[in-house]
């Protein structure tokens, strides 16, 4: 009997100690199951979302290109080489872009060039200076617009040993008969591309009364930056607005004024709104606005101020109507 009771207590024993290792047994597969899973899966969906501002700076892009209007939409200004080769339309224009919320198009051409652009309704505002050949475009009903902008002057370069001997002259057709009398010994460059300086240049040829010819005159075909470079390689003489000229100097050139302060040198510039009629294309509205803008007393003193701190004076003086009513 007492053999039976201690088979049942054994056998008591056994059936506990077997139970309790299954629960412990489901304990511990039961706990990483319930934690360790769910928090791996949570910080895995958490941490992408923690980086969602990674779209902030694809937002200030959109928003910088939506402000910066699609070429079809910018204002397209042709204009002379003078105002770009001077640096005086990179100066400015950066202004009326904040400020209007467009862009500028700029064709650098001659102002022959430029005008013809106008005619063409290849461009929406021009800005020249050749007075007779913008107010023939005027005339021709070409453009809705004129205003005065500016003005500087033309001056005669040549080099240093100036083997012409125009050096301090006054009078600038004395000046160019004298060039001219060189049998070759010296050479002039010429513009030659119809912008407003070859205007000016052959005005005053004509006043000399002389037909330039022969090897010693080179018609470039180039706007005043390339010219201004061909005289200096060959030590020759020309003409140049006094912008580009000084602009130039801070890059190195042999060349010096020769002539300067004959009132036929005197070179002002206009700003022409084309003609709408021209076509649907073109922007009338922002043209009319770029040259209030450009006629008025701030712009105007912007104009007045560029180039004082390099040269000492202005390089452009202001001309517009509300400058002198100021």
């Amino acid at each position: 009997m007492k053999i039976y009771k201690l088979l049942l207590i054994t056998l008591l024993a056994v059936v506990l100690l077997v139970g309790c290792g299954g629960t412990a047994t489901e304990t511990a597969v039961t706990e990483p199951e319930a934690v360790a899973p769910t928090i791996a899966v949570e910080e895995a969906v958490a941490e992408p979302t923690a980086e969602a501002p990674t779209a902030e700076p694809v937002t200030e892009l959109v928003e910088v290109d939506a402000s910066t209007s699609s070429a079809s939409d910018n204002l397209i200004l042709a204009t002379t080489t003078s105002t770009e080769n001077s640096g005086l339309l990179a100066y400015l224009l950066p202004f009326f872009e904040q400020e209007a919320g467009v862009g500028v198009d700029v064709i650098a051409v001659g102002t022959g060039q430029a005008l013809q652009l106008g005619e063409d309704g290849n461009a929406d505002v021009l800005l020249v200076h050749a007075r007779a050949k913008e107010d023939a475009f005027m005339d021709a009903g070409d453009g809705s617009r004129r205003e005065d902008v500016m003005y500087n002057d033309f001056v005669i370069l040549g080099p240093a040993s100036d083997p012409a001997g125009i050096r301090g002259l006054t009078d600038a057709a004395k000046a160019f008969d004298m060039i001219s009398a060189g049998s070759g010994d010296f050479v002039f460059v010429s513009r030659g591309d119809d912008s407003g300086t070859h205007t000016k240049e052959l005005d005053i040829w004509k006043a000399a009364g002389i037909e330039p010819a022969g090897d010693w005159y080179v018609s470039a075909g180039q706007g005043m930056g390339q010219v201004l470079t061909m005289a200096d390689e060959r030590q020759a003489y020309t003409l140049s607005d006094r912008a580009t000229y000084l602009a130039r100097t801070l890059e190195g050139t042999d060349l010096e004024i020769m002539v300067e302060g004959d009132p036929v040198l005197f070179n002002p510039y206009g700003v022409i709104a084309v003609n709408p009629e021209k076509g649907a294309h073109i922007k009338a509205e922002l043209a009319n606005q770029f040259i209030d803008w450009l006629i008025s007393v701030p712009t105007q003193e912007k104009i007045e101020a560029f180039g004082v701190a390099e040269f000492g004076a202005s390089l452009f003086i202001p001309d517009s109507e509300a400058w002198h009513n100021r």
